[in-house]
């Protein structure tokens, strides 16, 4: 059977590194041999102006019936309120397809100077649907509320289940690609209820795997080994707010937002995500670099089994960032997003020609 992908552009330069991941995905497909079906829908400001909510619940369902999905950054932050329209699409889609896990690698690229100097070689395993930003359900907002005028309060929601699924897709990704250990990123010394349920899930299954070294690490002290010694990482297994910013920081070490691919992961289907925002400000200006969503619709393919098209799109990003020539201008070149592109392109094509 064809993979079916639903590609959802977004707003802000979301059309633009869409088109540009569209093309580079068709290439190395076709040039691999391997078959994949694309489907086009519409999702923020676009479906908002057509008189339906951000994300339409046909888009939801046709989310559901896909192999995968392809989500462009969203303006979210500048959205009507709910009740007008305004749903996170990115929010939604975690919620009604469990996307359990955020899947974020940081690896820095042979030719691009980091900021520290130091290379980087890790992958974050972001639980995706607890912790404080976890909804008390899908269409009920955020699990913060106010009891009195002038006091605001914040739910944390950690479950064993939760723990236990972000932690056997840390082990396994690391048994099946040859990492040596996995670092448990927590609180446990101030949030000793929730983050201690959390250690004790990864635990148990770190019991279960001799052969991957198994570490914990407190955040504070992550943030801070990460800039001085991010080879200490290998794999890292945390909560969901605790890996967004653990996340950042680690792809900015390795070179910038902007390259960082990333993957949301659920028991039927994934959905490959940009790292970064809209960027709305260089919207429509071919500026945007479209690295971070090529690279998450490779990992989208090689989820699907499809690991040929995923690996020439790999090389091919290597290839054309290694130079200084073949770069966009954010990362030191000159190429806009459409030149970009067509370098991309062209290395897919003579490879192994």
């Amino acid at each position: 059977m064809t993979p079916l992908l639903l590609c959802l552009a977004g707003d802000g330069i979301g059309p633009e590194i869409m088109a540009a991941t569209k093309k580079v995905v068709v290439t190395a497909c076709a040039r691999s041999g391997a078959k994949i079906e694309m489907q086009d829908r519409t999702i923020g400001f676009r479906a908002l102006d057509d008189g339906l909510s951000t994300i339409p619940q046909s888009v939801i369902d046709a989310a559901c019936a896909s192999d995968g999905i392809i989500l462009g950054p969203v303006s979210h932050n500048d959205y009507p309120p709910r009740e007008e329209g305004g749903l996170n699409p990115s929010g939604v889609l975690r919620k009604e397809l469990d996307l359990f896990a955020n899947i974020r690698p940081a690896r820095s690229f042979e030719g691009l100077q980091t900021p520290t100097g130091q290379d980087v070689d890790l992958v974050i395993f972001r639980e995706n649907l607890e912790g404080f930003y976890a909804d008390r359900n899908l269409h009920s907002g955020s699990g913060e509320f106010m009891p009195v005028p002038g006091v605001a309060m914040s739910m944390r929601l950690i479950t064993e289940r939760a723990s236990e699924r972000i932690g056997r897709a840390a082990f396994d990704f690391a048994a099946a690609n040859g990492r040596k250990k996995v670092t448990a990123i927590h609180k446990a010394n101030v949030m000793r209820t929730s983050d201690g349920l959390f250690l004790e899930t990864i635990r148990r299954i770190s019991g279960e795997h001799p052969e991957i070294q198994y570490d914990e690490v407190l955040v504070d002290a992550a943030a801070a080994l990460l800039v001085r010694d991010p080879g200490r990482f290998d794999v890292i297994v945390t909560t969901n707010m605790f890996g967004d910013i653990l996340s950042d920081l680690a792809t900015e070490l390795a070179g910038g937002l902007g390259l960082a691919a990333s993957l949301n992961l659920g028991p039927v289907t994934a959905a490959a995500q940009a790292q970064h925002g809209s960027a709305p400000d260089i919207a429509g200006q071919d500026k945007a670099n479209p690295t971070s969503l090529i690279g998450s619709a490779a990992m989208l393919l090689r989820h699907l089994g499809q690991a040929a098209p995923a690996a020439s799109i790999e090389t091919a990003l290597r290839k054309a960032l290694a130079r200084q020539e073949t770069r966009t201008a954010d990362i030191g070149g000159s190429l806009g997003t459409l030149a970009f592109t067509s370098v991309l392109v062209d290395l897919i094509q003579e490879a192994d020609a």
